[in-house]
């Protein structure tokens, strides 16, 4: 495990850090860009792992020759707890996927977020790697893995967050 790993984090959307109560998605929605402008942010809340989840720790995702979202995802995030928010994990991982140029970016987010996008809840880092993300009040995310006394103290109320489990793998 690499240090920072919470069993491990976030780049900083803006300037602007906004705390915004949990639920209130209008708020959310004008804090994170404007109208028309969509997010998979999440305000001190924590994701489970899935329901159907096999994973009983941690763990990264395998290494390929062209790494997974998840395991881009996983190197953004691994020891990088908080400086990034979701927004800026699911952008930066579909733009490096896609070879958007650094200098094109910032339009290209615009664009991204013009229409809804999948959250981290479908992300196989909770789904099938074991991993829980916690998002703290400015929404900046962090990983940790399911065998952590840090992971039971969210998934069972001992840290005051709201919980949302990850999608499953299989249907119900």
């Amino acid at each position: 495990m690499s240090r920072g790993a919470h069993d491990a984090g976030s780049t900083p959307a803006s300037d602007r850090r906004v705390t915004v109560k949990p639920g209130n998605a209008d708020a959310k929605r004008r804090a994170m860009g404007g109208p028309g402008t969509h997010s998979t942010n999440y305000i001190d809340t924590f994701i489970t792992v899935a329901p159907d989840s096999a994973a009983r720790r941690g763990s990264a995702p395998p290494d390929r020759e062209k790494p997974s979202m998840a395991a881009l995802a996983f190197r953004m995030l691994d020891g990088h707890p908080y400086e990034y928010t979701s927004d800026d994990v699911i952008f930066t991982v579909w733009a490096d996927r896609h070879e958007i140029a650094r200098k094109d970016r910032a339009k290209a987010r615009a664009t991204f977020f013009s229409k809804g996008q999948p959250c981290l809840r479908s992300s196989d880092l909770a789904k099938k790697y074991g991993w829980g993300i916690h998002s703290d009040a400015q929404g900046r995310v962090a990983l940790v893995g399911v065998a952590t006394p840090e992971y039971a103290a969210f998934a069972t109320g001992a840290r005051t967050v709201v919980l949302k489990p990850a999608m499953r793998t299989t249907r119900k």
